[in-house]
């Protein structure tokens, strides 16, 4: 590959269609330029043209990650956090939002301090606090002993820790105190999420934009009431918002947490505002065995990982698995399923730069072959494998 300035030709994906054949120029970790072969050509009379690399995508963008590789962003060792980042941009996810998980106040308050030095170096692109203002009913993997109803000196804690990279707060919209809390995000341009919830369908379609301060929903269908007919719940109040263009829903695309006839009724419903994540914690990446999930101990079996009481406990899939699986397993149009982990979940958390192939962005291209294997991930210009 080039370390110079870039110049990739390949069938190359974005997020409102396919070029056949196309070269992407790149100058100072920026597109400089994609245009179909024949107008580079054109443009570049007497220059033989570059190779064929395979099919060129967008880097990916993963919005919900606890770590990979034996890494963990909930943490207070920065080195920790940027290997578990380090780890995802090699696979294929350019671009990580770190998340953090219910704990002790001065814990999390601590790991969100570590994370604020990893994200001021562009490693991360901000922080994820999942927690501590969840529901004990759907908690999950989250450590029952360690939620609360919110309190805006936790959050003005966690917002002064954070330096302005806090970017996303997962709340239950159920508890006392959420309209207050989400109102005091809201101000400091925190996005927040809603899950981890008991709420029935008119309490959360209440906390859902435009009437209320939700614009994003965590994991769908995942700690949260099942969809039923005659209870419809979280899951359908977030799907109609969603069809309304109102929020953007998660899907964990890991093959686990949802099957994929679900995924494949979400992407019908509201294929626009469907954010492909991972929920990716620190056993990704490596064989089965004993981790841990912010206070929980682990036990990852055949690549599912759950804290002893059963509950699963985040995944242990890449987000080019989660893509691939949704164009394979889902059936969903690679056009849907690409701007589903790359577009749709940077626009979510307002990064501009990333996400798409157009010029003036950041220079993150994904090599992959006809079967969306990886062959080589370009990061801000620089080759990364």
């Amino acid at each position: 590959m080039n370390d110079g300035q870039p110049v990739l030709r390949g069938r190359v994906v974005t997020s409102t269609g396919i070029i056949d054949d196309a070269v992407i120029e790149v100058l100072d970790g920026r597109i400089e330029a994609v245009r179909p072969l024949a107008q580079w050509t054109f443009g570049n009379r007497g220059a033989e043209p570059p190779a064929h690399l395979g099919t060129l995508l967008p880097g990916l963008v993963d919005i919900h990650n606890h770590g990979g590789f034996g890494h963990r962003f909930d943490t207070t060792d920065p080195e920790q956090a940027r290997a578990a980042a380090r780890y995802h941009h090699r696979q294929g996810a350019t671009t990580v939002l770190a998340s953090i998980v219910t704990a002790a106040p001065d814990t999390m308050v601590a790991q969100v301090a570590a994370l604020r030095e990893v994200a001021a170096s562009g490693e991360i692109a901000g922080i994820h606090v999942e927690g501590p203002f969840l529901s004990e009913k759907r908690c999950g993997a989250q450590d029952p002993r360690y939620l609360l109803d919110p309190d805006p000196d936790l959050i003005r804690r966690l917002l002064d820790a954070a330096g302005g990279y806090l970017r996303v707060m997962t709340l239950a919209p159920e508890r006392p105190g959420f309209a207050a809390a989400a109102g005091q995000l809201a101000e400091h341009d925190v996005v927040v999420a809603l899950g981890h919830t008991d709420a029935g369908y008119e309490r959360f379609r209440e906390a859902l934009a435009p009437s209320g301060s939700g614009t994003l929903v965590t994991h769908l269908a995942n700690t949260m009431a099942p969809l039923h007919h005659r209870a419809p719940g979280p899951v359908a109040a977030a799907l109609v918002a969603a069809a309304a263009g109102d929020v953007v829903v998660e899907m964990i695309g890991d093959g686990v947490h949802i099957e994929s006839g679900f995924a494949a009724l979400v992407f019908a419903t509201a294929p626009h505002r469907v954010a492909l994540v991972t929920d990716a914690m620190q056993a990704a990446g490596l064989p089965d065995g004993d981790y841990r999930l912010g206070p929980q101990a682990v036990r990852v079996e055949a690549g599912v990982a759950r804290v002893p009481g059963g509950a699963l406990a985040g995944g242990t899939a890449t987000q080019l698995q989660c893509l691939r699986w949704a164009v394979h397993e889902c059936g969903v149009d690679p056009v849907d399923a690409v701007r589903a982990a790359t577009a749709t979940p940077a626009a979510a958390i307002g990064a501009t730069a990333v996400g798409d192939l157009r010029p003036g962005m950041s220079a993150d291209v994904l090599v992959v072959d006809s079967d969306l294997e990886l062959r080589a991930v370009l990061r801000r210009g620089q080759w990364l494998r």
